[in-house]
């Protein structure tokens, strides 16, 4: 004979249970994040899939992360993040030109290191001085971070200044721009995705880029030329951003996670995860037999260089005097924190 005291609890037990599931599943929230780059980029393959376990993680499966692929040009994101028609992305400052002026302090030639200490300094610099701008206005900024040092890949060999000029090189705007005015190229303006496409068709003779897009864009089979110098040319930075509405519609505990596990922490892990593609960039540049012209800081093209540069970060520190900041103190702490991070004092 069935207890019915037994069946009756056994009942309003499982009756308990599904109602608990049943809460939990319409409980979650899931944040939309939109992307660009190819799924090689580290962006895709690292940083977003590694934040969103952090996420999943910080808040205890309440929150979790879907990824979105192929949401076309990377300028057209900030916007998409402000429409709320995605909750969160991330882009280059450079696609935007005469909006995201501040950042552009750590593009500037002559720093010298790594990205990972180039992402940790500019967020710290962001989060001191270029926040109180309105230069973000409609998005909450979650992380800062820049790609490695940026080199001329070619399809002729460049070993001097005289056999760029009047080169058709893309370029990704920003710092990339001032550069390619000085060198007296012909500038081309593209997206990262669309190089591979516009050096076999003949399109462009060259671009700038970090090593990491001989693997990540497969560079080695279309710019059999890399010209190295000393630290690189430049350094692109990329803002990571999310609707500032979605995360404030968020469960306090959940938004204080999130918040957790972003900042500078995501700026690190996202510095370090460009300069890993870099070095397996290189890797594949050796292995593909790619001719990797390595300027010593003594040849002729390394000291034109230094002299082509000069005055640049005097030019941004005016460029950006009506942004309400105290622009020469902030390039002067990000380059400071930038140095001593790469040495290991901070």
């Amino acid at each position: 004979m069935i207890n019915k005291t037994l069946f009756s609890k056994a009942k309003a037990a499982i009756a308990l249970g599904a109602l608990t599931l049943s809460s939990s599943v319409f409980a979650e929230t899931v944040l939309h994040v939109g992307t660009w780059l190819p799924p090689t980029n580290p962006q895709n393959a690292v940083v977003w899939p590694t934040w969103a376990k952090w996420v999943e993680e910080a808040t205890e499966g309440r929150v979790r992360v879907e990824i979105q692929d192929g949401l076309g040009h990377p300028k057209t994101l900030f916007q998409l993040v402000e429409d709320g028609v995605i909750d969160a992305s991330f882009s280059y400052h450079g696609y935007v030109p005469g909006r995201f002026e501040l950042p552009q302090a750590v593009e500037q030639p002559g720093l010298g290191v790594s990205a990972e200490a180039a992402s940790v300094a500019l967020w710290r610099t962001y989060d001191k001085y270029f926040k109180q701008s309105n230069e973000f206005a409609g998005l909450e900024v979650i992380g800062m971070f820049t790609h490695g040092p940026g080199y001329i890949h070619s399809k002729e060999p460049i070993t001097s200044w005289e056999q760029i000029k009047g080169k058709k090189i893309r370029i990704g705007g920003g710092v990339q721009s001032v550069l390619g005015e000085r060198m007296g190229i012909t500038p081309v303006a593209a997206p990262a995705p669309k190089v591979y496409e516009m050096l076999q068709q003949g399109v462009i003779d060259g671009v700038f880029l970090p090593m990491g897009e001989q693997k990540a864009l497969r560079l080695n089979e279309v710019a059999p030329n890399v010209t190295l110098l000393p630290g690189g040319m430049y350094l692109g930075s990329f803002s990571i951003f999310m609707n500032p509405d979605v995360l404030a519609d968020l469960d306090p505990k959940d938004r204080e996670a999130i918040l957790s596990v972003s900042g500078e922490k995501l700026s690190q892990m996202a510095g370090k995860a460009w300069d890993a593609i870099d070095a397996e960039g290189y890797k594949v540049a050796q292995e593909s037999g790619v001719n990797l012209i390595e300027v010593k800081e003594t040849d002729p093209m390394a000291r034109e260089f230094y002299s082509m540069i000069k005055g640049m970060k005097e030019e941004w520190v005016e460029s950006v005097a009506d942004r309400g900041i105290d622009a020469k103190a902030a390039i002067d702490e990000l380059w400071s924190i930038a140095r001593d991070y790469e040495s290991g004092k901070n």
